[in-house]
């Protein structure tokens, strides 16, 4: 009989389906953290945020949800807390303005958006996701983006919306320092991390498809529309479904000069390194004998997660295929 064929078939793809592996992660920044500069009560901030935004992540993903949906939930998530330099929280220019940047990039397809130096748009992941579907171009910038974002119904806010008395004090922290280094952006961070506090998100969904995403504020102090690796693919996000999705969060100058995000994944795919392999050789190879600094997080086909840094610490949870949670902050964890 006909039905029993078309029967099989149907259950065929619903046990395909149930065994396709789903996995997520996300980063909130890299740096200096030590339980020395961290209180108590702050960290408990931090992990109940990260909480927060993995499980959404992971939930939207678990119901049925894609991965660049998955990314643009998490992400967003973090915008949104005053903890993160991205969104609200965002550290200032040396003018004492909020210039943000973000991108996002789908695995099956190598479509991807973003953009840069917006100072309107309230979540400029959502700006890049729509540059991505809505537009022909990849990279958008400053008033063009916002206008862009506008035009198309995303919700635009004052400049002032990001302020946040902590990024002041850190603004005028680091002025003092560029003042007396003579303006170079290498000196010691020390408490001051300027240069960190990325958010992203990487992502696998049920149809087998990878998507990466990052968000900032950039760098604190930064001056003539300075722009980082986050919004430029390759450097600070990649997904390719034949290889990996990458989110980099660090010293975004190092990562542009060696498109960190782009270089791991091909070690991944022709170099047949695992994701871990990958991401430790870039970061302590590539990066640290040229003092950049900071962190990436890693998902393959198959679902394997990794989290590797060279910083003293990285914001960072995920969720693998089996459902286990995890969530860490320092070094040692």
């Amino acid at each position: 009989m006909k039905f029993i064929p078309l029967l099989l078939i149907a259950l065929f793809s619903l046990k395909t389906q149930a065994e396709s592996p789903i996995a997520f992660a996300i980063h909130g920044g890299a740096g200096t953290i030590t339980k020395a500069n961290l209180t108590k009560e702050k960290e408990a901030e931090y992990r109940q945020k990260l909480t927060e935004s993995v499980k959404a992540g992971y939930g939207l993903l678990k119901s049925g949800g894609t991965s660049e949906e998955a990314v643009i939930k998490a992400i967003q998530i973090m915008e949104d807390s005053p903890l993160f330099n991205a969104g609200l929280g965002a550290v200032f220019t040396w003018d004492g303005e909020h210039e943000l940047d973000a991108s996002i990039m789908r695995g099956q397809d190598k479509q991807a958006g973003a953009v840069a130096g917006v100072k309107h748009i309230k979540s400029p992941i959502a700006a890049a996701q729509l540059v991505m579907n809505k537009s022909e171009h990849v990279m958008l910038s400053g008033k063009g983006a916002d206008a862009f974002a506008k035009e198309n119904d995303l919700t635009t806010v004052d400049n002032s919306f990001f302020d946040t008395e902590r990024r002041k004090r850190a603004l005028e922290k680091v002025k003092q320092k560029l003042l007396k280094h003579d303006h170079a952006m290498n000196f010691s961070p020390d408490v001051v991390d300027y240069k960190f506090g990325t958010v992203g998100a990487v992502a696998l969904d049920k149809n087998g498809n990878l998507a990466a995403g990052t968000s900032t504020g950039g760098m604190t102090a930064k001056r003539w529309g300075r722009i980082g690796d986050s919004p430029i693919i390759g450097a600070g996000t990649w997904a390719d479904n034949q290889s990996c999705a990458v989110s980099a969060t660090g010293h975004g100058e190092y990562f542009i000069r060696h498109h960190v995000a782009a270089d791991i994944c091909a070690r991944v795919k022709y170099g047949k390194q695992s994701i871990q392999q990958a991401g430790d050789y870039v970061l302590h190879n590539v990066l640290s004998p040229e003092a950049g600094s900071g962190g990436v997080i890693i998902l393959d086909a198959k679902g394997n997660i990794a989290m590797p840094f060279n910083s003293e610490g990285m914001y960072r949870a995920s969720i693998d295929v089996n459902g286990n949670i995890t969530v860490a902050i320092y070094g040692d964890e």
